[in-house]
């Protein structure tokens, strides 16, 4: 496979066939994950898991997906807890900690900051997002989320019609997402957000010149009842220049029990990259909604631990490995493996 020693830095550099080849890779991982089975095939091989902005699902994914393939993780968290602090550069940095770790994963807030890092690394870099530019890992399992929701209810992702809802100015995970799905053709795609935190033209075209039905718009009930997939966004406050005009979009869509009923389509499915916020003033996916089949945000998160020890496997070389050091799992595992509603 063309991942091995390759690092993931845009979802630029990412072809519908190395899809479909890592999604198969992915859908192979489900027994590790699951805790069905355990391979030790990255035994002694070490992460270095490299926050540098807050994170909580996707830094313990990584570290989770490569602690199940038998690797260790040594993490660094926080900007203030680093040498970036004191002035060194993020090629030094990358000099220093690719020395202590066979491949990266990082996130950071400045956009390509990413990418300049990988330039001094001696190791593959995963790009764990790079302030509002890229989140490849997060369209991958989006994608790969899409594809199971889809193929759940007997259809294929050339009968997609996605509504993106919320923040589309800032979000960096739908920005991926749409060149991602720049790979496919004649798709539906509905684009609902507050005229201010509109898609940005530049994803609206890519779109557009894939030969996809796009359709922006203002309005909640504009973007739902055509809708087969639903990817609702929180407002990206910290993108914002002040929390005041964060504030004016708190709350803004709010996806509940009622408003799923009276205007999706039944087996309509709900995405969302996580955190939501539940805070009464913003509280954009009720919790009203957690019984609903339809809701696929923890389906969504279990699905990035598939995606990302697939990544894991590919880049460091081991996808057809994974049975030669397998073993039965020891311990209880019985609730873990109870479906999801």
């Amino acid at each position: 496979m063309e991942l091995k020693g390759q690092h993931i830095l845009s979802v630029k550099d990412i072809s519908l066939e190395l899809i479909n080849e890592l999604f198969q890779v992915a859908e192979a991982m489900r027994p590790y994950a699951k805790r069905q089975k355990v391979s030790r095939v990255l035994e002694g091989a070490l992460l270095g898991n490299m926050f540098f902005e807050p994170s909580t699902r996707t830094r313990v994914s990584f570290g989770c997906a490569f602690n199940l393939l038998g690797g260790e993780v040594r993490e660094t968290t926080g900007l203030s807890n680093s040498a970036l602090a004191k002035g060194e550069s993020l090629y030094d940095t990358a000099q220093v900690l690719s020395g202590y770790s066979d491949i990266i994963a990082m996130r950071h807030p400045a956009a390509g900051s990413v990418a300049e890092f990988a330039q001094g690394s001696r190791v593959p870099v995963i790009n764990g997002g790079d302030g509002p530019n890229e989140h490849p890992t997060q369209a991958l399992l989006d994608l790969f989320t899409i594809q199971k929701e889809l193929e759940r209810q007997g259809k294929s992702i050339n009968q997609l019609s996605l509504t993106m809802l919320g923040d589309l100015k800032h979000g960096r995970t739908v920005h991926s997402l749409c060149q991602l799905l720049s790979l496919y053709s004649n798709l539906k795609i509905q684009l609902i957000s507050p005229e201010a935190l509109a898609m940005p033209s530049e994803f609206v075209d890519i779109l557009v010149n894939a030969g996809h039905q796009v359709e922006v718009g203002t309005k909640l009930e504009q973007g739902l009842p055509q809708a087969n997939i639903i990817y609702q966004t929180r407002i990206q406050e910290e993108r914002f220049k002040s929390q005041e005009e964060a504030n004016r979009y708190r709350g803004y869509f709010r996806l509940n029990k009622q408003i799923y009923f009276e205007h999706c389509q039944p087996n309509a499915v709900i995405m969302h990259p996580l955190p939501r916020d539940s805070r009464n003033d913003a509280n954009e996916l009720d919790n009203d909604l957690n019984a609903e089949p339809g809701l696929a945000i923890f389906r969504q998160t279990d699905n990035g631990v598939l995606v990302r020890m697939a990544l894991f496997a590919c880049i460091l070389g081991v996808e057809n490995q994974l049975k030669k050091y397998e073993r039965d799992v020891n311990w209880f595992t019985g609730l873990r493996n109870k479906p999801q509603v």
